[in-house]
């Protein structure tokens, strides 16, 4: 019999090995090339079983061609192995009276002769037989990735193998025939994956999250705090929803948080959609930083407390902590309360209890943004190499490179001061990598730069009036103790730019009424009336400012010169700033330590074209209740603004009132 052509390139190509097809005379033999049963001569078609851990071994060195595989009288289903352990199972269902056919690409076939048929039949049941008995090991099941594909070649017609995506249920019916041809403690398991894409998500990674149990106060402090804890879940007392109803009503800046706070509440039990009991996902409204879960109290949880009485809202908060702390004994179980007492009487319990700090920009008020850096004493040493210098008008530019320059912030003020040694006094105008320009300051030390007839008498002082002095900054805030001269350089400042350059229209003044003793109750008169007694300290400065140096302008001078300085300046309420606009205005925020970020946030924004504000503040004198040197408006916009190229910050050191106050001020 001669041989059939050669397939074309477009037929459908069988690894070479799983067969070979050797050339003869008479007959075309295909035989599997792994298979030790395929030693008889007769012409018989045997589908392999091949696992993947194990390399096929070389072909024969006889002269092999690629022929297109027949349409065999059986159903084949092949599952590629994700990995290279597990095996390929192949499924067989011979027909009895079907003969195997060797195919050419025409779609012609070449037929053996009838004498070999008897023994090609018992061959093809011994492979079904051999095909059956496959032993999958049962501790590694057969995994399918998503980019697995089932090849199913149908007995009718020759036709291209159809390719299908592997589901979820396509791979449970093939481990299902699967399982069938083999024994039953050998059955075929559904893959990892498989499992994983029907399976819900599983709880051991939400087990390693804590659960932090909300005071009502923390609410009340801070209406953002349930999206604060990133992946850990917060569970939210019964009680502590009565207190927030309770405390809703009014126009306090706590009955709006309280408020708030239902209102997101609200909306995450809307959106959700799910069981309540089951957990609501805080991601639910846009905050997706919090991928834990928010709970209820959907049960009673009947726990006593020793010495403590049961009626009291934070005792059976108490009580649902020390509850879920036995319930969930491997998962960590914190209470975070604003209230001292209730951290105390948490810990004599035995439980874990911890104060609320993402509201603080900084821990400790040591770590406070000083706005100036002292250069080291070898500072010229290492930079004389590779400094640059250069004069535009009356400053000096110096461009400086190292690991110094990495840790200096736009606006940041720097000196250098050495015995033999010139001083230097500059302010970051560029940061770049590990290179920084500096700019010279302008003296305003000497009587001739004097701002209002007031000049510096200290480094910081002058470090603060190049800020107040300059038009391209926006947003100027003042630390200090008391006596260092905030408000006078404020207002020095503000006149100098109102009254002489016009650069701005007027003159803002505002301050939180926080009293420091009880309150007097209310006060007669209009709105600047009422902010009278609250701005003594402007009226001090103003008297030393209209006085000046010597006072011979006469009476009627200064009468003059007060009633032009009032008519420039504005004394303003906090609680009439929402939703106002400052165009081309001088706003100055004194006492600003007792104010919260979220009213300086308020004040901040009412600025308009045009407009500079000035915080002046000092964190030792904080009487705002519940509020830190950490928490505070002032640290916190010190904190937000450091580095932004519009903004700067001078901490003042000395003090500058009396030797009497500069004493008092660290003694007591």
């Amino acid at each position: 019999m001669p041989l059939p052509p050669a397939p074309s390139r477009k037929a459908a190509r069988v690894p070479t090995e799983a067969f070979e097809v050797k050339a003869s005379r008479k007959t075309v033999t295909s035989q599997p090339a792994a298979d030790a049963d395929s030693s008889s001569p007769d012409l018989s078609l045997a589908l392999p079983v091949t696992v993947a851990s194990a390399p096929a071994p070389a072909p024969a060195p006889a002269k092999t061609v690629r022929r297109r595989r027949a349409a065999a009288p059986a159903a084949e289903v092949v599952l590629a192995a994700e990995t290279g352990t597990a095996a390929v199972g192949t499924l067989v269902a011979a027909q009895a009276t079907a003969e195997p056919q060797i195919g050419t690409a025409s779609g012609t076939a070449t037929q053996a002769s009838p004498a070999v048929k008897p023994a090609r039949k018992a061959a093809a049941r011994k492979k079904v037989a051999a095909a059956s008995a496959v032993a999958l090991p049962s501790a590694q099941p057969l995994p399918v990735a998503a980019a697995d594909v089932v090849v199913v070649t149908d007995a009718v017609a020759p036709a291209k193998p159809r390719v299908e995506a592997v589901t979820s249920a396509k791979v449970a019916k093939v481990a299902a025939a699967a399982s069938a041809a083999l024994p039953a403690e050998e059955a075929v398991q559904p893959t990892r994956k498989a499992k994983a894409a029907i399976r819900p998500r599983s709880h051991q990674a939400r087990a390693a999250s804590c659960l932090f149990v909300l005071d009502t106060n923390v609410l009340m402090h801070d209406p953002m705090s349930l999206f604060r804890f990133e992946e850990h879940d917060i569970y939210l007392p019964m009680i502590v929803l009565e207190e927030l109803d309770g405390h809703k009503k009014g126009m306090t800046e706590v009955a709006r948080n309280a408020r708030q706070v239902s209102r997101s509440l609200d909306q995450l039990a809307a959106k959700s959609g799910g069981d309540i009991a089951q957990g609501l996902p805080l991601a639910a409204i846009g905050h997706k930083e919090a991928t834990g879960l928010l709970l209820f109290q959907t049960e009673p949880l009947d726990v006593t407390l020793p010495a403590l009485p049961q009626g009291k809202a934070d005792n059976q908060i108490l009580g649902v902590v020390k509850a879920l702390t036995e319930r969930y004994p491997g998962r960590g179980v914190v209470l975070v309360s604003k209230d001292i007492n209730m951290r105390v009487k948490a810990r004599a319990l035995g439980l874990q209890a911890e104060d609320y700090e993402n509201d603080k920009a900084l821990a400790d008020d040591e770590l406070l943004y000083p706005g100036w850096l002292a250069l080291p004493a070898d500072f010229w040493t290492h930079q004389s190499q590779k400094i640059e210098s250069w004069t535009q008008g009356p400053h000096t530019f110096y461009r400086i490179s190292g690991p110094m320059a990495e840790q200096m912030n736009l606006n940041q003020f720097v000196y250098f001061e050495a015995p033999g040694e010139p001083a230097l006094h500059a302010r970051v105008t560029e940061v770049r990598g590990k290179t920084a320009v500096l700019k010279t300051l302008k003296d305003y030390s000497h009587l001739k730069n004097a701002v209002w007839g007031v000049s510096s008498r200290n480094r910081e002082q002058n470090f603060a009036l190049n800020l107040l002095m300059d038009p391209e900054v926006d947003f100027v805030t003042l630390a200090g103790t008391a006596g260092t001269g905030k408000t006078l350089m404020a207002l020095a400042a503000g006149l100098t730019q109102v009254l002489d350059e016009r650069r701005y229209t007027e003159i803002i003044m505002t301050r939180a009424t926080v009293s420091v003793g009880e309150d007097i109750g209310f006060l007669p008169g209009t709105e600047e009336e009422k902010m009278g007694p609250w701005m003594g300290a402007l009226d001090d400065n103003l008297e030393f400012l209209a006085k000046g140096e010597g006072g011979n302008a006469g009476e009627w001078g200064r009468a003059a010169t007060n009633e032009l300085i009032r008519s420039r300046i504005k004394i303003k309420s906090l609680n009439f700033m929402r939703g106002r606009t400052f165009m081309n205005k001088y706003v100055i925020i004194d006492e600003a330590q007792n104010l919260t970020p979220k009213q300086m946030k308020t004040l901040i924004t009412r600025a308009g074209p045009g407009t500079k504000i000035i915080c002046m503040g000092n964190l030792a004198q904080i009487d705002t209740p519940y509020l830190t040197e950490g928490s505070s408006g002032l640290t916190y916009a010190v904190d937000r603004f450091k580095g932004w190229p519009h903004g700067g910050h001078i901490t003042l050191a000395r003090g500058e009132r009396s030797r009497l106050a500069d004493y008092a001020s660290d003694v007591l």
